[in-house]
């Protein structure tokens, strides 16, 4: 069993039934943690140094000895992969299933945001080697090109692929055909980072613009990785927003709940995870 933490800033987990169960085991099994983060304010979208603090106390209560999975909401708060990948005292790749770049150079400088976590990392993290980001929409790739050269920092692109969305729909049956993957064969330990906005609309419904990615496709690329690499811990947010409307928000949240627990019962069954 992996080490599971929760980190709930928004409440949204209280319609998934799954999510809900792992809330209940926390009080009785070690290996699962829960965090309330409702009441941490300075978190959507940006994380200011305060509640960086309380997040942090959080990961270090929890420990970074073993494998761990890590929820923690929708996408306005995927920089705690940045606060999760802190911890890795050895070097790894950052492996990103994400709709967007998040590479965007800082509005704020020393202000760590949803929008521009990966080039934090990139820039501050000694132990991380390269960046695989999958499932990005294309003209969002040419865009951040543009955004860091007119900012000095088109050099950190030297270690990032991107697989863009439009090279996932070219995959058929056989992903793992691209050259373009090869990358995940690597044998370096690799943390992975799953905001499932990458997926379309029919896999999973969230807060931000959505691609095309399939569970299928994610899957068997979770797998290609589990079978070359140790994993040091898998981050998914991407849950719905609650002020954000759907027409049937129990809909929404029936999808997301039976995703997350698909990828929990994958994630905690592959092959090579330690």
């Amino acid at each position: 069993m992996p080490i599971v933490t929760v980190q709930d800033f928004t409440g949204v987990y209280a319609e998934q039934p799954f999510i809900q169960g792992l809330r209940e085991s926390a009080a009785t099994d070690k290996n699962i943690h829960w965090f309330d983060c409702t009441q941490v304010d300075g978190t959507d979208c940006y994380c200011d140094d305060e509640a960086q603090a309380i997040l942090l106390q959080q990961i270090e209560s929890v420990g970074n000895d073993s494998f761990g999975i890590h929820f923690f909401d929708n996408g306005n708060y995927h920089y705690m992969s940045k606060l999760w990948t802190d911890q890795v005292q050895e070097p790894f790749d950052l492996v990103v299933f994400d709709h967007h770049p998040d590479m965007q150079p800082p509005r704020f400088e020393g202000i760590l945001s949803c929008g521009g976590w990966i080039k934090e990392v990139l820039d501050h993290n000694k132990f991380v080697q390269n960046v695989i980001v999958i499932g990005v929409a294309d003209h969002l790739v040419e865009e951040i090109r543009e955004d860091l050269s007119q900012a000095n920092s088109a050099e950190i692109l030297n270690r990032v692929t991107f697989i863009r969305e439009s090279e996932l729909n070219s995959f058929g049956k056989d992903p793992s055909a691209s050259p373009l993957w090869a990358s995940l064969r690597m044998t370096l330990p690799c943390h992975i980072s799953i905001d499932k906005d990458a997926l379309s609309t029919a896999e999973a419904a969230t807060n931000w613009d959505q691609g095309s990615l399939t569970y299928d496709q994610l899957a068997e690329t979770l797998q290609i990785l589990a079978q070359n690499r140790k994993i040091l811990g898998i981050d998914i947010c991407g849950e719905r927003a609650r002020d954000i409307g759907f027409e049937d928000t129990a809909t929404a949240d029936a999808l997301n709940n039976a995703l997350n627990e698909k990828l929990f019962r994958l994630l905690t069954g592959l092959h090579g995870i330690q």
